[in-house]
């Protein structure tokens, strides 16, 4: 289970060290390989343990090549995907492209959701969390049907 928001500094190479307690269970679970690629919706990256992403691919499998939107979703998707590999004191290069997409620089912020990781640049990060929080109350709990019954 990946969660929290961690604030983590880049490196002058560009890597990104994983928080300790989540490095063994990363290398028991997928032997330390993750898949970085971006997301679509948000400027920031994903990053997969490799049997998540193992699921993920499956799903983009099953889409159709000549449907434009469903290529077009692949093509972003796979077209970006990075296999990483943790090195001996948890790190790993977040290739050069996925850093200009997400506009990392040294301060980042590497957010848990549950069977992946979103990287943030941090000021991006705060920047969604305030909107975030601004839009919830104006959309409201019954904007969703599956929201409509969630209680903290």
């Amino acid at each position: 289970m990946l969660r929290g928001a961690h604030a983590i500094s880049l490196d002058s190479k560009g890597r990104l060290a994983i928080p300790t307690r989540y490095r063994e269970p990363l290398r028991d679970e997928c032997d330390g390989l993750l898949v970085c690629t971006i997301d679509i919706s948000h400027p920031c990256l994903l990053l997969y343990p490799l049997n998540e992403w193992e699921l993920v691919e499956k799903t983009l499998r099953s889409l159709s090549s000549t449907h434009p939107q469903e290529r077009r979703l692949q093509r972003l998707l796979l077209g970006h995907a990075a296999e990483c590999e943790l090195d001996g004191n948890g790190r790993f290069l977040v290739p050069g492209p996925l850093r200009q997409h997400a506009g990392l620089d040294k301060k980042i912020m590497l957010v848990g959701q549950l069977n992946r990781f979103e990287i943030w640049s941090e000021p991006r990060w705060q920047q969604q969390i305030n909107d975030d929080l601004q839009a919830l109350p104006d959309e409201g709990w019954d904007s969703s049907e599956r929201l409509r019954d969630f209680s903290l």
